[in-house]
């Protein structure tokens, strides 16, 4: 056989797709259709007006289908930093705004700046899957800081992992996959942590827009010098439902965009001209409307939470954004549990051992962004019903 990179070989499989492969060979009778909270991605396409904008676009912008600057379109760089001023205070240039293929392309585009193979970096537990799974493809070793109560990592722990060859500490909030939103005053003690021992904190935004705190969740940009040991990362898709266009963002000090801009040119050389039309469209004329699915996110989130308390035998972990993390009462794995929900129940939901490099066997993450009041009430009715 051909030779194989064996950190890559080493990586395991992509959760969503080994859940995708659950439903295989499985009937789903009308009267009981499947209720997938597996993947958190919007299933509707953008408002009809985005959209419209993109089709004039595609039809009269020639530079629409060419390839654009590497770091991204100026306008949308600039939409983007004017954007986060209002939102979070303080000073984000334009230039400290890279525009990537999605906010995974972000992260990977981060990492490639600060790490090599046999480096370090600390992500708390339960993580990010697709966070582990470049890191371990990249023979970087993703250090697990356990949270706590609230699934909240602790800073001083946090800095008692730290080493030589660590590089950057990774924090996703709200997070996924617990929901949790992180205070700003621990995101404050997170950064004091990486200054004080001279890392990078990475701090994953992508569900900002559906935080429950009205105003800024932290004041990191607050602090002139952010940008020496920040890296922000951000996601269009889910504010927009631009998924299938790829559009995501990354900012940090204008030094480190040197670096990301190799990066990102022999990747993708630019990110995807329509998913940045949308995007500044999206910036300049829906924020109100983004609102509006904030409010519908938030009255899910108290659905969720309003329904576990009334299920027996499960405990609420974490809930916000698009997410909630629980632990089950069955005396089963979550992998099986979680396929036998699937063909008895009708529900695929993703095992807590997807986001765990070990354990998390009897906890489960569930994405309800996409299932209205009325598909919850669903939810927890063959939830309860459930038995092995």
């Amino acid at each position: 056989m051909a030779p194989l990179n064996p950190a890559l070989v080493a990586t395991f499989a992509p959760p969503v797709m080994e859940a995708r492969r659950w439903l295989d060979g499985v009937h789903f009778p009308p009267d009981r259709p499947l209720i997938n909270v597996s993947q958190a991605a919007p299933v509707d396409p953008p408002p009809l007006a985005l959209r419209q904008a993109m089709a004039d676009a595609a039809l009269n912008q020639p530079q629409a289908h060419l390839y654009g600057p590497v770091l991204g379109n100026a306008e949308l760089r600039a939409e983007l930093a004017s954007t986060m001023n209002r939102h979070y205070g303080g000073t984000v240039e334009p230039a400290q705004v890279a525009i990537t293929q999605g906010c995974n392309q972000a992260f990977t585009a981060a990492i490639a700046t600060l790490a090599a193979a046999g480096d370090e970096v600390i992500l708390p537990t339960p993580w990010y899957f697709n966070h582990a799974m470049w890191l371990r493809m990249n023979d970087i070793r993703a250090v697990p800081l356990p949270c706590g109560t609230g699934l909240l990592p602790d800073p001083e722990q946090a800095a008692a992992l730290i080493t030589p060859r660590t590089k950057a500490i990774v924090l996703v909030t709200p997070n996924n996959p617990s929901g949790a939103e992180y205070p700003g005053g621990l995101v404050a003690a997170f950064h004091a942590v990486a200054r004080r021992h001279g890392l990078v904190l990475i701090l994953d935004e992508t569900y900002r827009d559906f935080d429950s705190r009205n105003g800024a969740p932290h004041d990191l940009f607050l602090d002139p010098d952010w940008h020496r040991d920040v890296i922000h990362l951000y996601s269009f898709s889910k504010a927009f439902r631009l998924t299938g266009h790829r559009v995501g963002a990354l900012v940090t000090g204008t030094p480190r965009m040197v670096e990301v801009e190799k990066f990102l040119d022999c990747v993708s050389i630019s990110a995807s001209q329509m998913g940045q039309i949308g995007a500044l469209w999206g910036l300049r004329n829906l924020m109100p409307w983004v609102a509006s699915e904030r409010e519908g996110i938030l009255t899910r989130r108290t659905a969720m939470m309003e329904g576990f308390a009334g299920t027996e035998g499960w405990e609420l972990l974490g809930c916000g954004a698009y997410f909630t993390y629980v632990r089950h009462p069955f005396d089963l794995p979550s992998p099986d549990l979680c396929q036998r929900l699937v063909r008895e129940a009708g529900l695929l939901m993703l095992p807590g051992t997807m986001f765990r490099p070990d354990g998390g066997g009897d906890e489960m993450r569930i994405a309800f962004a996409n299932i209205d009041t009325a598909g919850i009430a669903e939810f927890f009715t063959r939830l309860r019903r459930f038995t092995l």
